[in-house]
Order: C-alpha cells, then sequence, then structure tokens
C-alpha cells in the first residue's frame, strides 16, 4: 500500500483552469497584447514564471515578469474570493477517505503559495493536507520533480511509496520523473491534455478507492 497521496491543485482539487484562463486573457488585454486559451493550453501545470518569461519573449511585452504576475496574481485572488467554487466532486470524501487509513497527504502545486492557500481556506481543507509546497519555492517547476520530490521529503516518505492525482500533461511528467505513482484524472476544462503517461486514468474522483491504493 501507497504511504502517501500527493495532489496537484488546479483542475484536481478546484476547477480553476477557466478561472486562469479568462485572468490570464485578461492579463494580457491589460497589457496591450491578446493571448487565446487554446495558446494557454500549453503552459498548464507550469509555474506563473515560467509561463511569462515565454510569453514575455514571445510577445516583445516590455513589463517585467513580476510586474505582470503582481497584477496577474491580485486578480486571480480577487475572482476566487469572488467566485461560488467548491472541490471538485468526490475530493472530500476522497480526502476523508485518506485521513480514515492515516495516509498523509499533501499538495504540490505549480501556483503560487498565497493562491494555494486562498484554495485551502475558501474550502475549509487545509487541516487535510500534511505539506503543501508550490512549484515557486522549488528550483525547477512541472515537469522537472521538484515539487514532488520536496512534498516526499516534507511528508517523510520514500517518492517510490507515493501516488500523486493531476490532470496535466506537465503535472505528471513531473510525477513520473520523481518515481512516483501518477494517476491522471481528466478534466476537460484544463485543455487538451495528453495524460498517457499516467499509471491510471480516471474520469471521475469517486473512480479512486483508496482501499485499492
Amino acid at each position: 500500500m501507497k504511504q502517501a497521496f500527493i495532489f496537484d491543485m488546479d483542475g484536481v482539487i478546484i476547477d480553476s483552469e477557466p478561472l486562469h484562463f479568462e485572468v490570464d486573457i485578461e492579463t494580457m488585454r491589460h497589457l496591450g497584447a491578446a493571448i487565446t486559451q487554446e495558446e494557454l493550453e500549453r503552459f498548464v501545470g507550469m509555474t506563473n514564471p515560467e509561463m511569462w518569461k515565454i510569453i514575455r519573449e514571445e510577445r516583445s511585452l516590455p513589463q517585467t515578469v513580476d510586474e505582470i504576475i503582481a497584477y496577474q496574481l491580485a486578480a486571480k485572488i480577487k475572482a476566487l474570493r469572488e467566485s461560488a467554487y467548491t472541490p471538485i466532486d468526490g475530493i472530500l470524501e476522497l480526502l476523508n477517505g485518506l485521513k480514515s487509513r492515516g495516509i498523509p497527504a499533501g499538495i504540490a502545486s505549480s501556483s503560487p503559495r498565497s493562491f494555494i492557500l486562498e484554495v485551502l481556506a475558501k474550502f475549509d481543507i487545509a487541516s487535510f493536507f500534511s505539506c503543501v509546497v508550490s512549484g515557486e519555492e522549488v528550483h525547477r517547476g512541472k515537469p522537472a520533480p521538484d515539487v514532488y520530490l520536496e512534498a516526499a521529503r516534507q511528508l517523510g516518505v520514500d517518492p517510490r511509496r507515493c501516488v500523486v492525482l493531476e490532470d496535466s500533461r506537465h503535472g505528471i511528467a513531473a510525477a513520473k520523473a520523481a518515481g512516483m505513482a501518477c494517476i491522471g484524472y481528466v478534466n476537460e476544462n484544463s485543455g487538451n491534455q495528453d495524460l498517457s503517461a499516467a499509471d491510471r486514468i480516471v474520469r471521475s474522483i469517486r473512480e479512486i478507492s483508496v482501499d485499492e491504493l
């Protein structure tokens, strides 16, 4: 049996990719440029600094990456606070199942820590997680394995004894590079994601049985 369960957040715990796409498109508009959701889908699972570094170079934007992120993150937190988001169906049951069996859970997300904490507070689920790691707190973001390896370190569990829940190609690549088992969750709102590298693919969180981990 696996000794720890590590969650991605966006598109797995909260169906937030539409919020991210909308705010990122609006951020580009604020910067005097344009971008489509299809163009943004290739960045799903990546950190803000990595994404905006690429976009800034491709579009020759005059603003710094830090300036862009400051505007974008403030807009995202405002949108989240004003939204009626609830956890993705099945997440609360999965968290309770892990807790009842004494399996520690962690979060390893590419989102900034401030956004992660806003989501946990909104859903009142922070107590379920033994660690929270943001991709911006490690040397390399997904698809590099750093964020998952750091989560395993904080949980005190061998990476090979961890299972990950992911919804993006970059996230699955990161989990597998860390030597972890990975469940790919098909979330249509996360865009056209290739989940084929996952050990298992589910279309509902309710398909995941804690007893089978």
